[in-house]
């Protein structure tokens, strides 16, 4: 198998108004996901499955692409609506709505305020 043939798992820090955060993205034939990691849970795209991650306690809001328009890179979630949360992520002041930038920043946020 040839490195082009390959799947590509992406990462980089990325930089917020509260802190930072780890920014991912895979890419394999005919699919991808991305995701924004923070200590306090992730923003992702709707790959996630809310039901158990909620069921394990974690903070979870997920935005959603179309086949015409993926979401693909951390990037393209931080003006991607929210279209799901767990109740974790809920607690956190992250609702249905609103972007993921803003659901990154509550995440980071409740971390700092922890601290």
């Amino acid at each position: 198998m040839s490195d082009q043939e390959l799947p590509q798992a992406n990462r980089k820090l990325m930089q917020f108004d509260n802190g930072t955060a780890i920014g991912t993205g895979q890419l394999w034939q005919d699919g991808q996901y991305c995701s924004i990691l923070t200590r306090r849970g992730i923003v992702g795209c709707g790959i996630y499955d809310l039901q158990t991650a909620a069921e394990f306690g974690q903070a979870i809001a997920i935005a959603k692409g179309t086949p015409a328009i993926p979401l693909v890179t951390p990037e393209d979630l931080l003006e991607a609506k929210i279209v799901g949360v767990t109740p974790q992520a809920a607690a956190l002041g992250i609702a249905v709505g609103c972007t993921g930038r803003e659901a990154v920043e509550a995440m980071l946020a409740a971390d700092r305020r922890d601290d």
